[in-house]
């Protein structure tokens, strides 16, 4: 009674009401807030799925081509990998070979789907086996003595194909020379050198650990002339559903993206460096694309741990050649 007398009544009433109001779109938050959770859930599974059936789609693409050349047993003679001083012997070897005129075949083969006509019409049956070491420069003579593909570290981007008397096959596709830059980015780590010279004759600048400053009796070392590196603190894994989740991933995804800022900081004043002839970026799939109209190259790499002997790996692994024997 005494609260209708000073009005108060309705006030309590509107009160109620607005809590009520209020209450109601909590939940509706809340349930926003799973819904959204429950669907990033569904699309990180969903992009699971995607890389498996990729990988699968690829393996059986692979069984295809195989099965299209001579019977289900046709192989390469011999599949290796070179590095270091082993790349550098193969290029002299190669290089070595006077063909005479128009008897050595050099090609460059950017995918599968793009074998030049001369490739395909010197190796005939065995072409299926040239798509299948694609991307890569292949080399051939007419008197069959050589018969290759060579996967570089640089992997070509277009094809063609010609005779001559030897072969052309440029050196800074396999091995570092000249003034570059080499960065190792993932989602919380980073780590570039900047490198001038070329891997001595016995490829020790190219061991893992070893691209410091030196100087070999056999030609000038690969000289790493500047490096930055850091790590940034971003969350692992979420296991946990709803609201919490969503609050995680947004934290996280906010981590990532200040570390990226922070990588292409360190990264601009290189590309644009005119003394640097190419900025190569390797690392993680999931954020090499935040990065990748900076570098003019870029490849996948696993390396993990402190930033300097991560980038050193990287480094090693990257310019590496796989060899193909045909």
């Amino acid at each position: 009674m005494l609260d209708e007398l000073l009005g108060r009544a309705e006030l309590k009433s509107r009160i109620e009401e607005l809590e009520e109001s209020n209450h109601r779109l909590e939940q509706q938050l809340e349930a926003e807030q799973e819904r959204r959770a429950a669907a990033s859930t569904a699309k990180q599974d969903a992009e699971e799925r995607v890389n498996r059936l990729e990988d699968r789609i690829a393996e059986l693409e692979d069984r295809v081509e195989r099965a299209s050349g001579d019977g289900p047993d046709r192989k390469f003679r011999r599949v290796s990998d070179a590095r270091g001083a082993r790349t550098r012997d193969l290029l002299g070897r190669l290089s070595a070979i006077e063909a005479g005129n128009e008897g050595a075949l050099t090609a460059r083969v950017a995918s599968e789907d793009a074998v030049p006509e001369a490739v395909a019409d010197h190796f005939g049956d065995a072409t299926p086996l040239v798509r299948r070491a694609a991307p890569a420069l292949v080399v051939a003579d007419d008197s069959g003595m050589v018969s290759a593909a060579l996967r570089p570290p640089i992997e070509p981007t277009d094809s063609s194909a010609s005779w001559d008397a030897a072969f052309d096959l440029p050196r800074d596709r396999f091995l570092p020379t000249g003034r570059f830059g080499f960065a190792l980015v993932r989602s919380d780590l980073f780590a570039v050198g900047v490198y001038a010279g070329e891997a001595d004759a016995d490829g020790d600048a190219l061991e893992r650990g070893s691209t410091n400053p030196r100087s070999h009796a056999h030609g000038d070392a690969l000289e790493r002339t500047a490096y930055e590196g850091f790590e940034s603190d971003v969350k692992g894994a979420h296991s946990k559903g709803g609201f919490s989740q969503g609050r995680f991933e947004r934290r996280r995804d906010d981590q990532i993206d200040e570390h990226l800022e922070a990588a292409r900081d360190a990264l601009e004043p290189i590309a644009a460096d005119d003394d640097v002839d190419r900025l190569i970026v390797v690392g993680e799939r999931s954020v090499l694309g935040e990065i990748r109209d900076l570098a003019d190259v870029t490849d996948v790499s696993d390396a993990t741990g402190d930033p300097e002997p991560a980038l050193e790996a990287a480094f090693a692994d990257f310019w590496t050649t796989r060899v193909y024997a045909i």
